[in-house]
């Protein structure tokens, strides 16, 4: 990493931001997080982050949080692919707006990397399981998707504009300890969820899409590595993927469920092979993902079973 030393993460009280804030105050950096609760958890900071309860829309919160910052991790923002159909207001306006707020705020003379947390949800559907790389089409099924490719586009336009290198990532299907559960967002948490109440997984359509699961640490790992290195757009996933018939045969055996799936029409929205081509981020930033989900599962488990 450069000699940047004060790190902004927005939505750092959230899954990944508060793994990434943890993982930059143990290489000594100063991080500060903003982030207004509505789905974080402040007990998730840690006391060594400077912490601003504010939301990426309002200039006072953005004003106090940028406040000695010298890189940018922005993570905040409303992650719900089904979700953004009945609330695409507020998702666009988070997604979209906040993230125009938050570059209005930025000095550019003062902040040196700006890294922007994007989604698969910005690509068109594969037709095939093979891994798609960063000049796959972009054509959204969601306005989760068009938001994030929106947001995409005026970084990449205004960081240009005002000298500041940029990053976006795509992240992939991201699992780990620390998810919360909702209806919506991490389908292992959701299922590993309902099993534990002795309810069946749900399965939308007949279970053969496919999915790239990244632990939330590859994640932060390759996040951190964009400071410095080569500006541009990456995928971070695996390279791997796994049908949601054979992640759910998985869990149930490793829970020692009996409890079968029950499958449900398909929804026009959901990606039906989303699986990451990884080859630029390995090559420009060294990224080499080290876990699995053979190998990680448990560590989920106990963390949900202890909540």
């Amino acid at each position: 990493m450069t000699d940047i030393n004060h790190f902004l993460v927005t939505g750092g009280a959230g899954f990944i931001g508060s793994h990434l804030t943890r993982a930059l105050l143990a290489q000594g950096k100063r991080v500060t997080v903003l982030d207004n609760l509505s789905v974080g958890r402040r007990e998730t900071v840690p006391d060594a982050a400077r912490f601003v309860c504010g939301d990426v829309r309002d200039p006072a919160a953005l004003a106090n949080a940028l406040t000695g910052v010298d890189g940018v991790f922005h993570l905040a923002a409303q992650v719900t692919i089904r979700g953004s159909f009945d609330r695409f207001y507020q998702d666009l306006d988070t997604n979209v707006m906040g993230t125009a707020c938050l570059l209005q705020a930025m000095d550019p003379s003062q902040v040196r990397w700006f890294v922007l947390a994007s989604s698969m949800g910005v690509y068109a559907d594969a037709e095939n399981p093979k891994p798609i790389a960063e000049n796959h089409p972009t054509k959204p099924l969601s306005p989760y998707g068009i938001g994030k490719l929106a947001a995409e586009g005026v970084c990449q336009q205004i960081c240009a504009a005002r000298g500041v290198p940029f990053t976006t990532f795509r992240y992939f299907n991201t699992f780990g300890p620390g998810q919360a559960y909702t209806p919506y967002v991490g389908v292992i948490t959701i299922f590993v969820t309902r099993l534990l109440r002795g309810e069946p997984p749900i399965i939308f359509g007949d279970g053969e899409q496919q999915r790239d699961f990244i632990h939330v640490e590859d994640i932060v790992s390759g996040t951190i590595a964009a400071v410095g290195r080569s500006p541009g757009i990456y995928n971070l996933g695996t390279g791997r993927g796994t049908t949601l018939k054979a992640l759910a045969r998985i869990i149930t055996q490793r829970l020692e469920s009996s409890i079968a799936p029950v499958f449900v029409p398909p929804e026009a929205y959901e990606l039906r092979f989303s699986v990451a081509d990884i080859t630029a981020a390995r090559k420009e930033l060294g990224f080499a993902p080290t876990r699995t989900l053979e190998n990680d599962f448990d560590a989920v488990v106990a963390e949900i079973k202890k909540r």
